[in-house]
């Protein structure tokens, strides 16, 4: 019964990885066709080839943004879409939204953000408990002079969720800096703290150590 359990839990590690993969994937897929629907009905491809055709929505997509993005990227479009934010600026609750999503994104994508590119160590929600933590950028300067301190905005990710969180700010000294990417720890928050990359990194480090050690004496 132990082998068979073995046996079964290895071949539960190498399926239940491709199966979520692939529902995952095209479960996003079938979301972004929807896209197509945004066709007049006889430019569809149901409609001109009589079936149709997975991921073309994503292509279309993509086209879409490359394409607002070359238009956006001279003066006339510039001045669209300030026109289009001056207009939405006017709306009550959506410009609360709207401005909230674009600054999220613009310091998500902009080349000069620091968002979210260093992992640090926190003691929260009290002292002696350690989180994983993001530097998300400096505490404005109004808030830095009311309590009299340098201060940094850090992000606290829940697990295994990190989209939610909680904001906190701190002084520089209250965290330590861990140096590693931000892709590990984002791993070791998604996993719970099962996977520990950092050691799986050290053992692949050590092995090409190894490796190389080996080629050296027999060349020698």
């Amino acid at each position: 019964m132990q082998r068979l359990r073995r046996y079964f839990v290895a071949g539960l590690l190498v399926w239940l990885p491709i199966v979520a993969t692939y529902w995952i994937i095209s479960f996003a897929i079938r979301l972004i066709d929807r896209t197509l629907l945004l066709l007049p009905p006889q430019y569809r491809p149901l409609e001109l080839i009589g079936f149709e055709i997975p991921g073309l929505g994503v292509i279309l997509t993509v086209v879409l943004i490359i394409v607002t993005g070359l238009i956006v990227a001279n003066f006339f479009g510039r001045k669209l879409v300030t026109l289009w934010e001056s207009l939405l600026s006017r709306i009550p609750l959506v410009r609360t939204v709207y401005g909230s999503v674009k600054q999220i994104t613009a310091s998500l994508f902009a080349d000069t953000s620091q968002s979210f590119r260093e992992v640090v160590l926190v003691e929260y929600p009290r002292r002696g408990l350690w989180m994983l933590a993001f530097v998300t950028g400096d505490t404005p300067t109004k808030f830095q002079e009311i309590v009299g301190l340098d201060l940094i905005n850090i992000y606290v990710p829940t697990t295994p969720n990190p989209t939610s969180g909680f904001y906190i700010m701190v002084e520089p000294s209250e965290v330590k800096r861990l140096n590693i990417p931000v892709d590990i720890g984002l791993k070791m928050i998604l996993s719970a703290g099962v996977m520990n990359p950092l050691d799986e990194k050290n053992a692949d480090d050590s092995k090409e150590i190894e490796k190389l050690s080996e080629e050296q004496v027999t060349k020698e």
